[in-house]
């Protein structure tokens, strides 16, 4: 067994960190078909307003594009179907109580692959108002100064 799988980053949610509060992150597999894994090795994906959705104790993730393959002919899949996502029961459990309750999300922070695997990396959130939105900017805008001072 491999101490340290090599991790190689896909694709990212910057706008996660934006629009929302990142209370916990996790990671999780995904149940895929052949011509997406090869369109993820092309990095042909777009995370930005995807979410994850709990039917019938499973969780799914939504609205993720994941980029037709050039060569898959009829074999192609739909850019937005649903995708299974893979976790153990009692993680499973947990979130969909922390979402039901509490008002909170699921939502997909970056995917990439983990030696040969492809794994993504979900946050439980909570949506951020607008003034938080403006404070984060305001922030970002003083550290900019500073750098160029």
């Amino acid at each position: 067994m491999q101490t340290q799988d090599k991790i190689k980053i896909i694709g990212t949610n910057r706008k996660a960190n934006f629009q929302y509060v990142i209370l916990d992150r996790l990671e999780a597999g995904m149940v895929l078909l052949g011509t997406e894994v090869k369109s993820l090795r092309e990095s042909k994906v777009n995370l930005q307003d995807a979410y994850g959705k709990f039917k019938n104790d499973e969780l799914w993730l939504v609205n993720a594009h994941i980029s037709e393959y050039k060569f898959g002919n009829l074999n192609n899949h739909n850019p937005l179907r649903e995708r299974k996502l893979l976790l153990n029961k009692r993680e499973l459990k947990r979130l969909k109580s922390k979402t039901s309750e509490k008002g909170l999300t699921i939502v997909p922070t970056k995917i990439y692959f983990k030696g040969s695997k492809i794994k993504i990396e979900i946050a439980l959130a909570q949506g951020k108002k607008l003034y938080d939105k403006r404070e984060a900017v305001k922030e970002r805008d003083i550290k900019r100064k500073l750098n160029r001072l």
